[in-house]
């Protein structure tokens, strides 16, 4: 599930006011009003990474929830609104490897959270495997050395569910360079993945 690339016109400005009111006078009653306006997005994010998990899984809720208290712990300094969105997708990465270790952890091979590639390629629609999060961390880390702005444009779709022209727009980059480093980092990944080392 997507942000919305085009928000209505007074809704950019009004995410923009507000983070400009917390981050430049630390206005706890503006981060809150910005939390309560892109709640939903937030939490469509974390639904299109989980579904609809099991009892004794992580739950869609808990997700945002853990995420935003990381950001809001951490050094305010949001540019706009693609920026504090994209910073949730790492958040919820974070967080969603967190979990999987505890869980891997706690009951070794039992619980792991799993995930599907298939996000971050919106023409393919038969590739439903399903990723043991923790590996496709080790991935994406592994792809990071390698290509960082193609590790981060899948990051940020697949963790955070944002469009093509939102991930353009972060990285300052066009759309068919988007499109590019995508077709690559999936290509990589799949390899990356199904190679006996991610595996063990």
């Amino acid at each position: 599930m997507p942000f919305d690339a085009t928000p209505p016109a007074a809704e950019r400005q009004d995410v923009t006011r507000l983070l400009r009111r917390w981050s430049e006078q630390q206005d706890i009653a503006a981060r809150d009003q910005l939390l309560a306006l892109l709640y939903t997005q937030l939490r469509g994010m974390a639904v299109a990474r989980l579904g609809t998990p099991q009892d004794g899984l992580l739950q869609p809720t808990v997700l945002v929830h853990e995420a935003l208290m990381r950001m809001i712990d951490g050094e305010v300094g949001y540019r706009d609104r693609v920026h504090f969105l994209s910073l949730a997708a790492l958040k919820m990465r974070s967080v969603l490897v967190d979990h999987a270790r505890a869980m891997a952890a706690s009951k070794r091979g039992g619980g792991v959270v799993n995930l599907t590639l298939s996000h971050v390629d919106r023409e393919a629609s038969t590739d439903h495997d399903a990723l043991e999060v923790l590996a496709l961390n080790r991935a994406l880390e592994a792809l990071a050395r390698l290509d960082e702005r193609a590790a981060r444009t899948v990051e940020w779709m697949y963790f955070g569910g944002m469009g093509r022209e939102e991930i353009a727009l972060a990285l300052d980059v066009s759309v068919p360079t988007v499109d590019r480093d995508l077709r690559f980092a999936k290509a990589w990944l799949n390899r990356h993945l199904a190679g006996p080392a991610t595996r063990a």
